[in-house]
């Protein structure tokens, strides 16, 4: 068992903290490593770093950042697999998924190589005689990113790549329950000749987020987590000078409409429910089907939560893996329970399942439950496990007022052939991201990603144009030369560069 660190200065840090945690497998519940929890003193000294290192980069060319943005991209290509399995080892999810994970996270990356691009201004010759304007985008300063358990690699990645394309100092607290994938990331900044200061990694609890919401040399914020932590962030952050994305939870829903092809949408329903155990923000936990073919989708998307197989994510045939610990667990299957007693009907139970030889991880198998009422805390509460709730509309236009009514707004989807309901659709409803016959509609890294409602607090989406519009200031230069004229003499503009 290994004392996992910290991450300061380009190299390893244990800090003056003592305490640790542990860090498990949850598809064994057995403790793989300990992880040092960083105190208010670490990071003073990373900040402290950081904003020295971050004076020198600001000023590095945008053509050597995009040299060290592609040396980065080609590492992380190479070191994928590697990564892969730490992310299997301490979350849960199949391998397969871990490096789809990568892969997407690695799209930010690829947009960072064109970080010159993004960064160009505008200029207008000429607005007033002899006056010319233009703008420019400099970086913000440190930045502090605070990411959740679910994509330890993707989340962090949809903020440094830009964050330090855009020249800024980079502090990232990886949730405590999958550290690894961020520390190896460190790694590959380090080979990939990112100067030392730039990227830091600073493992804690609570405490530690308050303090980083607090610190006066902390300039700007990035998170990702749960609602109510997000209206923690935001409101910390900004009442201490902040620039705050905090992007929260989801409880996403699809229409299905009756002249859908029903067996394409249940396949990938079933992919958007089950997968990575639904710990997902962009899963699909909710489906509103119209005109009464709530029956028939259930029992199609039934055949294909069966074929899932369910295991150990590094097995080749593993399709799904556990949930992310114990508490997890208990919540996912009381939420079940409760919609149950309320009258729903479980026509897909996974409540009780393991597979042979890991009794002891945290699992829910795949589980359909049709027939919700829309007061039970299934229904209302963001779930975040392998669980499709199936409720009902008898026309598009009250399936939109269920969709809208719901207090989380950050992705939909329609499943339908008719191109005017899903114009309709794309037009009414309220979520930032929509999919027209796509569940999952994430972007990719060229758009940003966000959603509406309490899914994301603060104007700016991550990643993408509207990461470079976070992670930087505008500036506006107004100019006038007076020497055009010719007023100045050889002579005079000799003595004046003496």
């Amino acid at each position: 068992m290994e004392t996992l660190k910290h991450w300061v200065n380009g190299t390893w840090y244990e800090g003056e903290g003592t305490a640790t945690v542990d860090v498990e497998n949850p598809a064994t519940g057995k403790v793989e490593n300990k992880l040092l929890q960083a105190t208010k003193a670490d990071l003073d000294y990373a900040v402290e770093i950081a904003k020295e290192a971050q004076k020198k980069w600001a000023q590095v060319s945008l053509a050597r950042r995009v040299e060290i943005m592609f040396k980065m991209r080609s590492l992380l290509l190479e070191n994928q697999e590697k990564m892969a399995e730490l992310i299997v080892k301490e979350h849960g999810k199949t391998f397969t998924d871990a490096i789809g994970e990568i892969q997407r996270g690695r799209e930010t990356l690829d947009f960072a190589c064109g970080i010159n691009a993004a960064l160009k201004g505008e200029f207008s010759s000429q607005v007033s005689s002899g006056v010319d304007v233009h703008s420019t985008r400099q970086p913000v300063g440190v930045v502090a990113g605070i990411c959740p358990f679910n994509f330890p690699a993707m989340v962090p990645m949809w903020m440094h790549p830009i964050a330090l394309a855009t020249g800024n100092a980079f502090i990232l607290k990886p949730a405590s329950a999958t550290p690894s994938a961020s520390l190896f990331t460190a790694e590959l900044y380090k080979q990939a000749g990112l100067p030392d200061g730039l990227f830091n990694v600073l493992s804690g609890d609570r405490h530690l987020v308050t303090d980083i919401l607090k610190h006066e040399g902390i300039d700007a914020i990035s998170f990702v987590g749960s609602t109510p932590v997000a209206h923690i962030v935001q409101d910390t952050g900004t009442a201490h000078g902040k620039r705050v994305q905090a992007l929260g939870g989801a409880n996403n829903h699809a229409i299905v409409m009756p002249d859908c092809d029903l067996p394409f949408a249940a396949k990938h329903i079933a992919a958007a429910a089950f997968g990575a155990a639904g710990e997902r923000c962009m899963a699909l936990p909710v489906v509103v089907a119209v005109g009464g073919i709530g029956d028939k989708l259930a029992e199609l998307v039934k055949v294909e939560g069966e074929k899932i197989v369910t295991g150990y994510g590094m097995n080749e045939d593993s399709e799904m893996g556990p949930v992310i610990d114990a508490k997890a667990r208990d919540r996912i299957v009381g939420l079940i329970d409760g919609a149950e007693a309320a009258g729903a009907d479980v026509i897909l139970d996974g409540r009780g399942f393991a597979p042979e030889g890991f009794e002891g991880g945290y699992w829910v198998g795949p589980t359909i439950v049709k027939n919700v009422p829309t007061d039970t805390d299934l229904y209302r509460e963001e779930v975040f496990g392998p669980v499709l709730t199936i409720v009902n509309a008898d026309s598009y236009e009250e399936a939109i007022g269920i969709v809208n009514a719901q207090e989380f707004g950050n992705g939909s989807a329609i499943f339908t052939n008719d191109g005017g309901v899903a114009r309709r659709f794309k037009n009414e409803v309220e979520a930032g991201m929509v999919g027209i016959n796509v569940p999952i509609p994430t972007p990719v890294a060229y758009y940003s990603f966000g959603g509406w409602k309490e899914s994301l607090l603060g104007s700016n989406h991550i990643h993408g144009p509207e990461g470079v519009a976070f992670y930087t200031k505008a500036k506006v230069v107004t100019s006038r030369w007076p020497s055009e004229s010719g007023t100045y003499s050889a002579t005079m503009s000799f003595q004046r560069e003496e």
